[in-house]
């Protein structure tokens, strides 16, 4: 068969330019061409950087859903369907709201892919689609396919040295999807042995780890590490917060090269973390996280949601205050969103507190419940002004790092990817996003 996979294109939020939609392939599509069989044919269209080809013949369309996607992935089913071509979809959010999700596809695939998607083919071949896939069953390291790096067309992204070491999270935040009934609340590492040859397979020395929770299992990250040092390599990662009671941890990351660590702190308020049941976060020990993660020559990206049930107006301010305190280098905030099939979302349903149910809007830049302590209209306003004030140049020199070493990649994020992106979008369109991406994962490599 031709099989074709899509991922569907992202809306884009206020601060977002194309840098942001063409950081990446998707690891989930490539995962899936992996897995087929190489009597099949498959292509793979990314609609963030070039458009569907409806018109192609193809016996068979996967596409890959996230909330946001997923009026865009109706779309573009019915297009393929308008043609005969059968259409499966899987991903998150297909995997967290699977009922409201299955009327609009052939057939759609719950749960992990490793052990449906040949079947899947299978019964497509022999004419006995089934309407609901489904794999909830715990799955070995070993099972979790390399994603096919071979058919990446570099020219179309700034990084393509993506690589995921794991599955899940061990935790089950209120907000998140590890909260969905029919997310498997698991975590699962692979083999080291996979992930270094994916490494070697990227003949590159910068690397970004895209697991969701980086030090889930604490003692497989450190022996990964212990194998990665020799390598030489430029890494960065997402971890949780309790990592601050893991000292140990903390020395191999610095000594495998690590420059640059993603935090979901989610609010400087200890009754907001409770009231999600964030459960690894100790808002008094913030500043020991953040001084012992410095005080190693590593930089953080803090991740901060705003509209939580204890904020009011007052937590922009005092969130900035914090972050230019602290020295944060990058920060990403989001608007809270209720995902459907999170807890989140089934305690909004039940205060009949969620007033936008277009799921475009779910891209954690709109305001679609309402908040209990501010109006809608503050906690938009405020999510605007504290990304806009976090990257003032005032503000981007009170947070410049106290190494001289960190202030290169320091100033080209903040200033390249954030103060000037629209700029640095003209530059990359000039002279290609492979081409910028290379030179930045130079120059980050080459920072001691």
């Amino acid at each position: 068969m031709k099989i074709k996979l899509i991922q569907p294109a992202m809306l884009p939020r206020p601060m977002d330019t194309k840098l942001k939609t063409r950081m990446s392939p998707s690891l989930a599509l490539l995962t899936i061409a992996n897995l087929t069989p190489k009597e099949h044919e498959v292509i793979i269209e990314n609609e963030n950087v070039e458009k569907i080809d409806f018109d192609e013949p193809v016996d068979l369309a996967a596409i890959t859903v996230t909330v946001d996607v997923m009026n865009r992935a109706v779309e573009i089913s019915k297009e393929f369907q308008n043609r005969g071509v059968t259409v499966i979809a899987g991903g998150i959010h297909i995997t967290a709201d699977p009922e409201r999700a299955a009327d609009s596809f052939d057939a759609i695939c719950v749960g992990m892919a490793e052990r449906v998607w040949i079947k899947i083919l299978r019964d497509k071949e022999n004419n006995l689609l089934k309407k609901i896939y489904c794999d909830m069953e715990n799955i070995a390291g070993k099972e979790i396919v390399s994603p096919n790096y071979h058919i990446i067309d570099d020219k179309k992204y700034l990084y393509t040295n993506i690589i995921s070491t794991s599955r899940g999270c061990p935790f089950e935040c209120d907000f998140c999807y590890n909260s969905c009934k029919n997310v498997l609340r698991t975590y699962i590492n692979r083999p080291i042995d996979d992930v270094i040859e994916d490494i070697n397979v990227l003949k590159t020395r910068h690397i970004m780890f895209i697991d969701d929770n980086f030090i889930g299992n604490p003692k497989w990250t450190k022996k990964l590490l212990k194998e990665i040092k020799p390598l030489k390599l430029k890494w960065n990662a997402a971890v949780t917060s309790n990592i601050v009671d893991m000292p140990e941890l903390l020395d191999e990351m610095k000594a495998s090269g690590c420059q640059s660590l993603f935090i979901g702190f989610e609010s400087i308020n200890s009754r907001s973390i409770d009231s999600v049941h964030k459960v690894q976060n100790s808002v008094n020990r913030y500043e020991k996280l953040v001084d012992e993660i410095h005080k190693r020559g590593i930089m953080i990206n803090a991740s901060f949601v705003f509209g939580l049930d204890e904020d009011d107006i007052s937590v922009f301010k005092d969130t900035l205050k914090w972050i230019i305190k602290n020295k944060i280098e990058t920060v990403t905030s989001h608007i809270l969103t209720p995902y459907p099939g999170t807890k989140l979302y089934s305690a909004l349903i039940e205060e009949d507190r969620i007033v936008d149910y277009n799921l475009s809007n779910y891209n954690t830049a709109h305001v679609v419940y309402k908040p209990k302590n501010m109006t809608a209209e503050e906690l938009y306003n405020g999510y605007l002004w504290i990304y806009r004030e976090v990257y003032t140049f005032k503000n981007i020199m009170k947070r410049l790092p106290k190494s001289k070493n960190q202030w290169i990649p320091f100033l080209a994020f903040n200033l390249f990817y954030r103060k000037f992106g629209k700029l640095t979008e003209l530059l990359c369109r000039l002279v290609s996003f492979e081409n910028v991406g290379r030179l930045f994962r130079w120059l980050a490599y080459c920072i001691k």
